[in-house]
This record gives structure tokens, sequence and C-alpha cells, in this order.
């Protein structure tokens, strides 16, 4: 069965902290990825707290965003950060759009650039990588998309798919699973609903409840040796909710 965890992201909007820690392992989840607003600018004593609270719960941490900043500026401020909180991958997860190339030479420029960043975090044995939204997979003026480029430039480089933000940006999943699953480390779980609902949650749905053939990624994903395969809903009504729905929904499928 695929252990599943959960984007705690998703809940940003929700908390305390503990109680939706409390919540996610009532769930069923195993672990939580993390994101920069909880741990980057906490001191040494917050972070060991924070490892404190998800060892009550049991649960773990594998894996958690990071600004480029931080990684590019002090990795060994990164390092620290994931040992504490028992993290083995860390991901950039966003490009502000004015920081965006726009051309293939660009995109290639910057896959080499998240590369270099990533070295000294892949030397203290972490992966490191890329995690998409929609922008990388919208056509450039030479009718190419800005992921091939990114990803052809940086083939050690991996990439956590969110497989509902390619589907948004107009690709299709199967076709990048097939193309470049060796570098899929980890992928987030996502749905999306059907045309005109959900317009309170963005239009994203609880898993198994949208569009997306779930049924039908999640092996594709496993046989492409994904590791982590994260639950995330960028703006839930009811973070518990969605929690509860989308793991019973992917543990029967």
């Amino acid at each position: 069965m695929t252990d599943f965890n959960y984007q705690l992201y998703s809940s940003r909007n929700f908390g305390p902290l503990e109680d939706t820690l409390g919540m996610l392992a009532a769930a069923g989840y195993t672990g939580v990825e993390g994101f920069g607003g909880l741990y980057e600018s906490s001191s040494d004593s917050e972070l060991s707290a924070f490892r404190r609270q998800l060892d009550a719960v049991g649960l773990t941490m594998p894996s958690g965003h990071f600004s480029l900043a931080l990684v590019e500026d002090t990795p060994e401020r990164a390092i620290e950060i994931a040992r504490t909180l028992g993290m083995t991958s860390l991901f950039v997860p966003f490009l502000m759009p004015d920081d965006r190339p726009s051309d293939a030479g660009g995109w290639a420029a910057f896959g080499a650039r998240l590369a270099r960043a990533g070295a000294p975090l892949r030397e203290a044995g972490f992966g490191f990588g890329w995690h998409n939204h929609d922008f990388e997979f919208k056509p450039l003026a030479d009718g190419s998309v800005p992921m091939t480029h990114l990803l052809e430039a940086a083939p050690d480089l991996a990439w956590e798919a969110d497989i509902a933000w390619i589907a948004r940006g107009g690709a299709d999943p199967f076709e990048w699973i097939d193309r470049y699953g060796a570098q899929m480390h980890a992928a987030h779980v996502k749905d999306i609903a059907p045309e005109g609902e959900k317009a309170d949650e963005d239009g994203w749905s609880d898993v198994g409840l949208g569009v997306l053939p779930w049924d039908r990624l999640l092996p594709a994903l496993r046989k492409a040796d994904v590791t982590h395969f994260v639950m995330e809903h960028d703006n839930p009504s009811d973070d518990a909710r969605f929690a509860r729905v989308s793991i019973d929904n992917a543990r029967k499928l």
C-alpha cells in the first residue's frame, strides 16, 4: 500500500499546528511535507520543538519546500533545518512572474542554476529538485515548453511533479511521466473539480472526486519509482474534510 504524506500548506489557514498534526495522524497519514513559512525563519529551539510535535503523533517529514534564496545563499542553514526535521528531500517550489525566463535559453540556464544551488545539499546526502506549477508548461514563442529545457539542462535534478498543475498547464501528465519519470522523485496528489464547480476552492477538488484519473495515475507514478506521494489542496474550505476524504479515496484506488 502506498504511504501518503500531506503538504502542510493545505492547512495554512487552519490550525493551530499541533491540532493539524493530530488530525492528520488520526486520518491515517504517515508523514507530512513542510513549506518555508513553517521553518525558514525558525530558531534552533523552535525547530526542535517542531520535531517533537511531529514525533509525538508519529508523523515524519521526509520532504520540504525551501525558497531558492535560502538554498543559494545559506545552504548550510537549509541542511540544518532538513536534518532537524528528518527530511531526505528538499524542493524549490516557485518562481515569481518577474523572475521567470522568457525563452528556451533562459529556462535552460535556470535549470543549470538550480543544479548548482543544490550541489551542497546533494553532497550532504539529500535529494534536491524543483516543484512545478502550470507556468512551466505554457508554450514559449518557439513552441517549446519551459519544463523541457529546465529538466534537460539538469538531468541530475529531482522533480516533484504536481500532477494537477501539469494538467492545468495544458499538458498530459502521462506523457511527462513517460518522458521524465526517472527524474520524478515525488508527486503531489491533487485533483481538479469538474468545470464550474468548487469556485470557492479555486476549482480544486478532494482527491478522487475530481476529473483526474488517479486510478491510472497512481500506478504510473509507482512504476516510475516515485517515493513521496504528497496530498495537497491549494485552498480547501475544510482541511480536515479534504485530508480525510482524499486519503480514503486514494487508498481505495
